[in-house]
């Protein structure tokens, strides 16, 4: 079951597909038993009953290899579609991210400071993302022996009760905060020009003094609240960068919604950032009288209500710590999203193929390994992106010339030696033999024992 959990790894990093499609990548492997696809199937029914037992240990054995920050832990979930169109046990109905008519499965998903993923859960498509959170906080503390750290949530995963959970002992709680969604008083508060400070700086800005066009300055303001019995801090921050940044976004925005606009066109979407919401429909007269035609215009006044909040951004912590550092922790959040992306593009994540509850789990849990074990290989790989790297790893491809003796047929560069020093074997070599093969397969652990042989390389061959 192992053997095939760890071939059904490689193969999602390598060749992410279906099961019966990663069976025939696997014949490609070198050095492998060769399961059948029922055994693999077998397997995945198996490996669902065994999952908190594999995600802790991947995270006690991941110490090993790189250092675990768990003192800040970010939370986030996101959905994956299924090609099916009725909706059974899991597979629900529900608010897809990417706006597909499929039903869908939701993933709650926990990363450490240093962007290595911690553990997961997987809950029905059709409910709320909120109240996952909590029981995976639970199984971490209670499988990964931790206790004491900071649970980073954007806003839509910030309940009160989970700010509550995580406001006792020696846990705490960042969370993102709309300035729109505030109170009057704490929104008249946060917008208020004057007031603000710079870190490690105690003198006081009016942000209508500033150069908007470039300061490149992050200005902050802080104020204890206590709402709904929860005493905590409401820490906001202005930069006019990312204010220039949104208004630029935005213009892209309203040059859209013109042309929609000219064309009698509105085509607004669920979407917060589509153009359609610039444009108002018009169906009356200046007399009042209904009018034959829908005149299609730019709503001024939505525009200058959205450009309010240019430049602002919001949390809410229990956290005593300095400015810089919250700033620093909530700015984190973006490798989560990371996590995220690499499933849906690099390994296929979805559509998901299995359709049994079972191994619909145990494919998700294969996929969390492989990111695992992505992030580990990145962490020792740093410098390039995640398509160039997994694009190396496919290319890492050998011809067997005789019985057991191997030649590369891939070109040499700049990342092939860094994969061959860091983890101490050379594919590279004129030739590769089965003495030479078997002796790095069966001593992985024995890294950079090959960098001295130097005899028999190939010619290194320029970039592309």
């Amino acid at each position: 079951m192992y053997n095939i959990l760890a071939l059904l790894i490689y193969a999602r990093i390598l060749s992410p597909s279906s099961k019966k499609s990663s069976l025939a990548y696997m014949q490609e492997m070198l050095g492998v038993d060769l399961p059948n696809l029922h055994d693999i199937y077998r397997a995945l029914s198996l490996l669902s009953e065994r999952k908190e037992e594999l995600v802790s240990a991947s995270y006690h054995h991941s110490i090993n290899v790189k250092p675990r920050d768990t003192r800040i832990l970010y939370y986030d979930c996101t959905n994956f579609y299924f090609e099916i169109e009725a909706a059974e046990d899991m597979k629900q109905y529900g608010v897809s991210k990417e706006h597909r008519p499929n039903p869908i499965i939701q993933m709650g998903l926990f990363m450490d400071a240093n962007g290595l993923p911690l553990s997961f859960t997987l809950f029905d498509g059709n409910k709320n993302e909120q109240p996952s959170m909590k029981p995976l906080e639970k199984e971490i503390m209670r499988d990964f022996h931790l206790s004491d750290f900071v649970v980073c949530t954007d806003a839509g995963l910030s309940s009160n009760q989970n700010r509550k959970y995580n406001s006792f002992s020696n846990r705490h709680f960042i969370t993102t905060q709309s300035i729109k969604k505030l109170k009057k008083n704490l929104k008249d508060w946060a917008l208020d020009p004057s007031g603000w400070q710079k870190p490690n700086d105690k003198t006081q800005y009016n942000l209508n003094e500033l150069n908007l066009e470039t300061d490149d300055s992050i200005y902050y303001k802080i104020r204890p609240i206590n709402e709904n019995d929860l005493e905590q801090n409401l820490f906001v921050t202005f930069s006019p960068k990312y204010l220039r940044y949104q208004r630029q976004i935005r213009q892209g925005q309203i040059d859209r919604a013109i042309k929609q606009a000219n064309s009698k066109q509105k085509n607004k979407r669920n979407n917060p950032n589509d153009p359609g919401r610039f444009i108002k429909e018009k169906h009356f007269t200046k007399e009042g009288e209904k009018a034959n035609q829908v005149q299609y215009l730019i709503d001024k006044e939505r525009i200058k209500k959205e450009e309010m909040f240019d430049g602002f951004y919001g949390i809410c912590t229990d956290l005593e710590a300095s400015p810089l550092e919250l700033i620093k922790i909530n700015k984190n959040r973006w490798k989560i999203e990371r996590c995220f992306r690499e499933m849906k593009t690099e390994f296929q994540v979805r559509p998901v193929y299995v359709r049994r509850e079972d191994r619909i789990k145990s494919h998700f849990l294969v996929c969390f390994l492989a990111l695992l074990v992505f992030r580990l290989f990145k962490q020792e790989i740093p410098g390039y992106s995640s398509y160039e790297s997994i694009k190396t790893l496919r290319q890492f491809n050998l011809a067997e010339i005789s019985a057991g003796d191997y030649i590369p047929i891939f070109q040499r560069t700049d990342l092939t030696d860094k994969i061959h020093d860091s983890f101490g074997f050379r594919l590279d070599r004129e030739l590769i033999t089965q003495k030479y093969f078997k002796k790095f397969i069966n001593r992985p652990k024995k890294r950079k024992s090959t960098q001295k042989i130097e005899h028999g390389k190939s010619p290194r061959k320029p970039n592309k």
